[in-house]
């Protein structure tokens, strides 16, 4: 992709990644004023959801970009934007976890201790978003060269991690039968079985071209 068309695709991938937010403090605002029913029978309910899933769609797309780049060569330049949507996937998890203290712990210690002890779901989710907290802090190209490429791709293999504990999360919050989950959960585990696979190819392609060459 030619680089005079990067700030273009970066400001459609910002805005894609902005405005569900701006739709859904549109609809707060309606709720809050002149539509009661904006956000449904249970606003707090669908606040909460949309900023989980938001940070959790984020995350998998992110996640997506490598096995797509090294299957069509061609689209490597989406590379560029895997550290962006991992930083919008982070701001999401943090609103979703926010939503929670706020809408429905209401800042309340033993409130929060009481859902540790009886909802193994937000173990899963607070893993997801805590996981994701080293990732954002060393997404510079600073943290890169302290760490040294080695160790830094180590730790953010730990996105992988993160983003299973959000699908059991997930699953783990929804009502017994629902199978709103099943999609984003296929679609995760293709790209985790990818993973090898494009690894082992990308060896066997290595060991080719140096045959080649000798």
């Amino acid at each position: 992709m030619p680089n005079r068309w990067l700030p273009w695709f970066k400001a459609v991938a910002h805005l894609a990644c902005l405005g569900p937010l701006a739709w859904l403090g549109w609809r707060m605002y309606r709720s809050a004023t002149s539509d009661p029913s904006a956000l449904g029978p249970d606003p707090t309910e669908t606040v909460t959801f949309f900023t989980g899933f938001g940070a959790l769609r984020l995350l998998v797309i992110s996640l997506a970009i490598t096995p797509i780049r090294r299957l069509l060569p061609k689209l490597s330049w989406l590379v560029r934007f895997r550290r962006l949507l991992g930083l919008y996937a982070f701001a999401w998890a943090c609103l979703h976890l926010l939503t929670y203290l706020w809408l429905y712990a209401a800042w309340s210690w033993p409130a929060i201790e009481d859902d540790l002890a009886r909802r193994p779901y937000i173990w899963a989710g607070l893993t997801a978003w805590a996981l994701m907290v080293p990732l954002a802090l060393t997404s510079t190209a600073w943290s890169i060269r302290t760490l040294g490429g080695k160790r830094w791709n180590w730790l953010h293999r730990l996105v992988y991690v993160s983003a299973i504990a959000g699908v059991l999360h997930y699953w783990w919050i929804v009502k017994a039968g629902v199978l709103a989950p099943l999609q984003i959960t296929i679609l995760l585990a293709v790209l985790l079985a990818l993973r090898p696979i494009l690894s082992w190819w990308k060896r066997r392609e290595g060991t080719r071209t140096a045959a080649a060459a000798a």
